[in-house]
């Protein structure tokens, strides 16, 4: 139980994460499953998404255990699972922001031959993050769930979890900053060029851009109410504040299904899915209106891009 909360306190806070993981394992397992059966979408850009979709997948079937306990198997699982893959998950989104940056920024193709070097960042790091808070402490219950113990657990959650977290999400946010002033500029040259065409095409790309330029605010909303919690824990451990505690549940066991909409239900996601629907339903069960519904809000930024599709 949370010191300082009553037990119907407690279970309610347990309620949330399993409630709210149970919608983002849904979220990330669909984004999984699409990847797997449709071999349209296996280009480089969808797998970037496809091992964010598997981190949060994963770290939200073990916050789906609930409260395991105070110790055993069950409790270092969850544990040391989902900090693993809470960590993979906003590494992933600083992959796709690096893989878009390359592309529209810097003109480079040569984004699939670094594969090799996101795997082994984001698993590596991911690992590393997850072994740290072993180091004079241990996994253990610290309240609805299992994580990091012990007053010197909440000093290595600030090292292990949630400083890497907010240096990716500035880190993703100056990306999509260069990126949106270079469309930009890019517009103002082909309007002074009077080139119709290319203003068109930088039309659509800012279009996108504006989308893209949501992705921070997801681990921003995702995790603000979890670091006011941990800096309100770590100064009054004993003095918990209940509705900051559902709100960083509630918000944190949320980010898959966030994750899931904003990064996987693209385009391309529709149109296979829409196609496949075109071609096995009776067609006086068809949507006949979702032809050609939003397929310019995530069309290629350059169609030789492999990028193109984030």
């Amino acid at each position: 139980m949370i010191a300082g909360l009553s037990a119907e306190e407690a279970r309610a806070i347990s309620r949330i994460n399993v409630g709210a993981s149970a919608f983002s394992f849904a979220g990330s397992f669909f984004i999984v499953a699409c990847f797997l059966l449709f071999k349209e979408l296996r280009k480089f850009s969808f797998r970037l998404v496809f091992y964010l979709s598997l981190s949060d997948m994963f770290c939200s079937f073990f916050n789906l255990l609930g409260d395991p306990g105070r110790r055993g198997f069950l409790c270092y699982m969850q544990g040391y699972c989902t900090q693993f893959f809470s960590v993979a998950s906003f590494l992933w989104t600083t992959a796709i922001a690096f893989t878009l940056h390359r592309t529209v920024v810097r003109h480079k193709t040569d984004v699939e031959e670094l594969g090799p070097i996101f795997h082994l960042y984001v698993w590596g790091a991911s690992l590393i993050m997850t072994v740290l808070p072993s180091v004079g402490t241990d996994y253990g219950e610290v309240g609805a769930w299992c994580w990091v113990q012990t007053k010197a657990g909440e000093v290595l959650r600030f090292i292990s979890f949630y400083v890497p977290l907010w240096g990716a999400i500035l880190f993703n946010g100056f990306i999509y900053f260069q990126v949106t002033r270079m469309l930009n500029y890019a517009s103002r040259m082909a309007a002074g060029m009077s080139d119709r065409q290319r203003q068109v095409e930088i039309k659509a790309d800012l279009k996108i851009m504006n989308r893209l330029g949501y992705y921070p605010l997801i681990l921003i909303g995702s995790w603000t109410c979890g670091t006011m919690n941990r800096i309100q824990s770590f100064i009054a451990p004993q003095r918990p504040v209940f509705w900051l505690c559902l709100l960083d549940v509630g918000t944190a066991s949320l980010m898959g299904l966030f994750n899931s909409i904003a990064y996987g239900l693209n385009a391309a996601v529709r149109r296979t899915l829409r196609e496949r629907l075109q071609q096995y339903w009776p067609e006086k069960y068809r949507w006949s209106k979702l032809r050609g519904f939003a397929e310019s809000e995530m069309t290629p930024l350059s169609s030789s891009d492999p990028g193109s599709q984030l």
